[in-house]
């Protein structure tokens, strides 16, 4: 994971925004990937699922791929609090809770849909570095650079393997072994990986 400042998603001109319609198009992403997986969702079938007229789906995405990358970066973007406890190691345990809560959960399952087809869907895996990736990775770089200035992290030691060995353990978690992804996991995280590997004394 690379962690960079510069992930909105671009919002097509237009009339404006329901948000009552979003929200059932989120939903009824979500749901169509959890039960279908990638090959089961499609603009119309969203449509339906979320009881809006397909008009109002081809005016906001351009695309499938569109559409499914930018609701799982909102619902992403959805499960975190920015933190601000004032320490480097406060602010990763926000962080890695969050991260946790959200794999555990039904963004976790349409997710894991995803990203089992990103290898056959380049453009897709492109919009999905680009969105969810890069919402977690503004997050941490938000903390890295507080880090900074509160003199806590050496700065060299951004952009290196070092930030992402955290985040690989609970991936490997969540993909591999499926071994619980728990608070105290979190913590060991927080303790046993990222700090000794970011701000080692």
């Amino acid at each position: 994971m690379q962690y960079r400042r510069e992930n909105e998603t671009a919002v097509r001109p237009g009339r404006r925004r329901d948000p009552a319609v979003d929200e059932a198009v989120k939903a009824a992403v979500l749901d169509l990937l959890t039960e279908r997986g990638w090959d089961g969702v499609s603009m119309d079938g969203v449509a339906a699922r979320a009881k809006v007229g397909k008009a109002s789906i081809y005016r906001r995405w351009s695309s499938r791929v569109q559409m499914v990358a930018e609701t799982i970066t909102e619902l992403n973007r959805g499960q975190i609090d920015p933190p601000d406890t004032g320490t480097l190691r406060g602010d990763l345990l926000v962080l890695y809770r969050s991260m946790t809560t959200a794999l555990q959960g039904p963004l976790g399952t349409a997710s894991r849909a995803v990203l089992g087809v990103l290898p056959h869907e380049p453009d897709l895996a492109e919009a999905f570095r680009a969105g969810p990736l890069g919402v977690w990775s503004q997050a941490f770089g938000d903390v890295f650079t507080a880090a900074v200035v509160r003199g806590e992290l050496d700065p060299a030691r951004l952009g290196t393997v070092a930030g992402e060995a955290g985040p690989a353990v609970l991936m490997t978690r969540w993909l591999v072994t499926g071994q619980p992804l728990d608070d105290q996991l979190a913590q060991d995280v927080v303790d046993l990986v990222a700090i000794p590997l970011l701000a080692p004394r």
